[in-house]
């Protein structure tokens, strides 16, 4: 005989759940960043178990820049099995996009659950409000560092419009029934705002099949003969790129020596125009390739090719570039800032050096660039730690066990 709490988890693992997955953007603006790929991950992998899973989100397409919104994207799309659901943007603030439409959709739709990723955005506040005028329980993932990213110290019209958001952010925290954080390091920072027992801790993970589902030549492509070092992420000062065309500078000769080439891949966030001026005061612009706004199956190509990726971010949360380059059992080399050292180890799938420190950047990568043994064995134990954790399977496996644990209660 079942007890009363067998029967209930039976009916709650049995029934198919309607899920609301939120987020500031979706597909096609695939270089908006990990949130995107961590909300479009839960819902393919949801839509296999036979749960109902769409995401509401807006019409960015990042055909152009950071705010490109378009009304010809389909409203409603059926995608790998799940849905996303677009309304149009009336105005933006940096990366604060305002839909007004999505509030009425989701109340119409009424989901068993909302998960909002992404707590500093429009969205997260409608979902907050449609959670307490609905009673539908709340989930919600930042992935974006409440309080630590270095736009937050920026000037003074940014500051005090973020400050503006803390009402906001507490009314979200205090309404989500629960907080599902990248590593301990983000907990860390919800625990100025609420209860341990409200946080559970889940790695972000990559979609294994999606990257090994299609790829191109890209040296064919790309006219690149020899080998590459690869950085793949926003041209931002945020991402140090700066940092990096300065290690380059410092090893150009080493470069040039092995015909190794820089291959620089992304989306302008501010600082296109100054890396450009920057290679060219630099003298490297023959060792330097920049791919802008480059498609995904190029990305995914990319990181077949290259000997390992370099990423020497002054802030991370849980960064995905790295799982993805795992993979491809590509190492990495990195920083130690924030939550960096929570995603990838020193000395075991990575080199970590200081933030904004060139020499001691442009030391690691002639390390990894002359010790090919170094390179395979770090990257097989990234290999490990995504076919193992880091895999969107896991991540998402131990988020529907959440949300059914709420619906339970």
């Amino acid at each position: 005989m079942f007890g009363k709490k067998q029967l209930d988890d039976k009916m709650v693992d049995d029934k198919k759940m309607k899920i609301a997955l939120i987020c500031p953007a979706s597909l096609p603006a695939t270089q908006f960043g990990g949130i995107l790929f961590l909300c479009v991950d839960i819902a393919r992998e949801a839509a296999k178990a036979g749960h109902n899973a769409t995401i509401y989100t807006t019409d960015l397409d990042f055909a152009n820049n950071a705010s490109t919104f378009s009304k010809n994207l389909p409203r409603l799309e059926i995608y790998q099995g799940f849905k996303i659901n677009r309304t149009h943007v009336w105005f933006a603030f940096k990366l604060f996009f305002v839909n007004p439409g999505m509030y009425f959709q989701l109340k119409n739709d009424k989901p068993d659950i909302i998960h909002t990723v992404g707590i500093r955005s429009f969205q997260s506040l409608v979902a907050a409000l449609i959670s307490k005028k609905c009673k539908i329980p709340l989930v919600i993932s930042d992935q974006g560092g409440l309080t630590t990213h270095p736009d937050l110290h920026g000037g003074t019209i940014k500051m005090l419009s973020y400050k503006m958001q803390n009402m906001m952010i507490k009314f979200v925290i205090k309404q989500a029934a629960k907080i599902s954080v990248a590593n301990q390091y983000e907990k860390d920072i919800f625990l100025q705002f609420t209860d341990e027992s409200k946080i559970a801790i889940i790695k972000n993970g990559v979609s294994l099949e999606e990257l090994y589902s299609d790829s191109i030549d890209f040296k064919k492509k790309y006219s690149v003969s020899g080998r590459f070092i690869l950085f793949v992420g926003r041209f931002s000062l945020v991402k140090g790129v700066d940092t990096l065309l300065k290690a380059c500078q410092n090893i150009s000769v080493n470069l040039r020596g092995s015909k190794t080439k820089l291959i620089i891949m992304g989306v302008d966030f501010g600082f296109e125009e100054k890396m450009m001026k920057m290679i060219k005061e630099l003298e490297i612009d023959d060792i330097v390739i920049v791919i802008k706004r480059p498609p995904r199956i190029d990305v995914i190509s990319a990181y077949q090719a290259c000997e390992f990726l370099v990423l020497p971010s002054r802030w991370e949360l849980s960064p995905l570039t790295p799982l993805e380059g795992f993979a491809f059992k590509k190492p990495v080399i990195s920083t130690t800032a924030h939550g960096i050292p929570h995603t990838i180890t020193n000395g075991e799938n990575a080199i970590l050096v200081t933030p904004e420190n060139h020499a001691e950047l442009s030391e690691a990568i002639l390390r990894l660039l002359n010790d090919e043994k170094m390179r395979n064995d770090f990257g097989q134990v990234g290999y490990k730690l995504v076919q193992e954790q880091c895999n969107s399977d896991t991540m998402a496996e131990k988020t529907l066990e959440i949300y059914k644990d709420i619906l339970n209660r």
